[in-house]
């Protein structure tokens, strides 16, 4: 159809040329690729882990927060160990992408690893909105810091937000590979960035010219005191906080273990090797901000910007010239790391969807690649709910944290809980090692996940805890009904292709005669059946004898034309009647056919309604009933008219 024709040029022009099959790439990955490409939604959460720290200390206990941030991050320093002793056991033993989605359904079956499901999906989800929102939170930093205090950009954060994840997934639609060794430059950036923050910090501080942030500064987060924050039995509750907000630094670490197919071989011993590299790396840049937040007194502001590690950049780089240049530098290498962290999950979501789908736990149009070779499906599912996430939240990195952890610690409780199970089934070396590690990490993780359901539950994180459930049902309920779906239809009794029935009738509905209604009456002829009746509704008696006139005087066809009184109109209730009549002594089946005139241009689609699948859907249901929709191109019989050919019932 000519619609159909203009609307694949549209999307051939907008999305590139198709891909068929053969071109999926089969490119692998060597580490050190690898390592870029995989860990920037990893490494880049430390852009706003110590800063989350800070969010919560600093209203409480003040500038004591600077002191305190210092345990609360190595306490998350050791939760970074476990889960990185515990991944490497994922990488190793469980070499397919998917993470601790394949681990809790070889180890607890498919139904519980839907918990997996649903929390790499929501992680998956909220990490688009996070790290898109730090990413502009990036950029509005420098405008106030290079542009001297000016905030002209702030109400941009949320349209510049959007259109981020916008773009993001036109490119993927297009079939953007996250694989793309130009992923790799961003993370590589960003840590030659942060280094060199550092070392500037160091030499700074040991020459006495580290200068401090002021606490005072216009749209800060307001100060507590010291005094307050420990009465009334609060200190624990806010350590926990502030340690729960702090944990989305980890965010991103199963990143490697669900792309652990990119790897060349061995792929094992390769992932293992890359997500060490990586988990150093973290490790290194969120004891660095951190501890460079504790010697400049770098305060989180109200609306998010200028961001902590902004602060520090100009802190210690200084106002200059030069200073201006390595802020910069810091702050685009900041915002580009977290707009290609951003970008991971649009791989890693359709991939899992498709997993998930296979199981038969999802839609299996989740399994379906697109033009360009995507899961385009799953794509555009995650940009609808990532971008009303984005709406919801007013691209508030604070509000999305809240949604973010919880999603990360239950896979990486899902994982650690099933590697303990892997292990306690066998029999190998360091067996009571593993089991010891991994159901710390399973324990530690679950511990996290509670602490901030208790702690973040009036801030979003009750919603979590509300989706969760409800999530892993639906999983489950699909599931459910595609097994019955199937049992249902594969009953499959000896010689059930045979004929029930000893005759056979055709039906054509006749809305007026014409080349749509001739070349389903063709058909009916050629279908060989016992009896062929024109059968025509009559809602207007004064049509229907014009149309019996019109029929008795035409040679077009041997066939007479059987009219049906339809006083009250309802002629799906009618047609389905004269079938149940038909068919009632169970000797006879009925095939109806419902020429249907197809028009491409849109007016002609205005100007002509199809009732075929409104009928198809009232005799679906009945026994020995079948409806063919029979389509006929009109608009092809209207320019061959205008050529100056005759039309024909082709």
């Amino acid at each position: 159809m000519t619609v159909d024709r203009t609307m694949y040029r549209v999307k051939r022009h907008l999305l590139g040329r198709p891909l068929t099959t053969e071109h999926i790439s089969d490119e692998k990955l060597d580490n050190r690729t690898a390592l870029g490409v995989l860990a920037s939604d990893c490494i880049s959460s430390s852009a706003y882990g110590s800063e989350e720290i800070l969010r919560v200390l600093v209203p409480v206990i003040g500038v004591a927060a600077f002191t305190l941030i210092m345990p609360v991050t190595g306490a998350i320093l050791l939760v970074l160990l476990l889960l990185t002793l515990c991944y490497s056991d994922v990488v190793t033993i469980y070499t397919r992408a998917g993470g601790s989605y394949v681990v809790a359904r070889e180890n607890f079956g498919p139904n519980i690893a839907q918990i997996a499901a649903v929390a790499l999906l929501v992680d998956y989800i909220v990490t688009v909105a996070v790290q898109v929102s730090a990413g502009t939170n990036a950029l509005i930093s420098l405008a106030h810091l290079a542009g001297n205090g000016w905030t002209g950009l702030d109400h941009l954060q949320l349209p510049v937000s959007v259109a981020v994840i916008v773009l993001l997934a036109y490119g993927n639609l297009r079939g953007l590979r996250e694989a793309g060794r130009m992923f790799a430059l961003p993370a590589y950036l960003f840590m030659t960035a942060i280094g060199l923050v550092l070392v500037v910090a160091v030499v700074r501080g040991l020459t006495g010219g580290l200068p401090h942030a002021d606490l005072q500064a216009d749209g800060v987060v307001p100060s507590g005191t010291p005094g307050d924050g420990w009465l009334y039995g609060a200190s624990l509750f806010i350590v926990l906080r502030s340690f729960a907000n702090g944990g989305s630094s980890l965010t991103g670490l199963e990143a490697i273990s669900n792309g652990i197919s990119a790897f060349r071989e061995p792929q094992g011993r390769n992932a293992r090797h890359t997500l060490i590299a990586m988990s150093c790396v973290l490790a290194v840049l969120v004891l660095g901000v951190s501890t460079l937040a504790h010697y400049t007194h770098a305060v989180p502001y109200t609306d998010g910007t200028p961001t902590v590690i902004a602060q520090e950049a100009r802190l210690a780089f200084g106002p200059g010239t030069l200073g201006t240049i390595g802020l910069v530098f810091v702050q685009l290498s900041t915002a580009l790391v977290l707009y290609t962290g951003a970008n991971t999950p649009f791989t890693g979501f359709p991939f899992l969807a498709s997993f998930v789908a296979e199981d038969r736990f999802l839609p299996r149009l989740l399994t379906r690649r697109g033009h360009r070779l995507a899961f385009s499906n799953g794509i555009i599912a995650l940009t609808v709910v990532s971008l009303a996430l984005l709406l919801a939240t007013g691209a508030s990195v604070d509000r999305l944290v809240a949604l973010y952890a919880i999603g990360v610690f239950t896979a990486f409780t899902m994982a650690g809980a099933g590697l303990t199970v892997h292990h306690l089934r066998r029999r190998e070396s360091l067996r009571r090692v593993k089991i010891v590690v991994n159901a710390l990490a399973a324990v530690v993780s679950a511990a996290v996940v509670v602490i901030f359901l208790v702690t973040k539950f009036t801030e979003g994180a009750w919603l979590v805890a509300v989706i969760f459930p409800i999530g892993v049902w639906a999983l489950v309920r699909i599931n459910s009904e595609y097994r019955h779906e199937a049992a249902a239809l594969e009953q499959l009794p000896a010689g059930a292709d045979r004929p029930r029935v000893h005759r056979h009738q055709v039906f054509v509905l006749v809305e007026t005669l014409d080349l749509a209604t001739l070349k389903a009456l063709r058909y009916a002829h050629e279908l060989h059946p016992d009896k062929v009746r024109a059968v025509h509704f009559a809602i207007d008696e004064a049509y229907a004898r014009h149309l019996c006139e019109v029929w008795a005087s035409t040679s077009a066809t041997s066939v007479a034309l059987e009219l049906v009184a339809c006083p009250d109109r309802r002629l799906r209730h009618a047609m389905r009647e004269l079938a149940v009549r038909t068919t009632e002594d169970a000797e006879t089946s009925l095939t109806v056919l419902v020429p249907r005139r197809m028009y491409a241009n849109a007016l002609g689609k205005l100007l002509h309604r199809g009732t075929g699948e409104k009928m198809a859907r009232a005799l679906s249901q009945l026994p020995h009933v079948a409806v063919t929709i029979m389509p006929f191109d009109a608009s092809r019989a209207l320019r061959m008219l205008r050529s100056g050919h005759k039309p024909q019932a082709d």
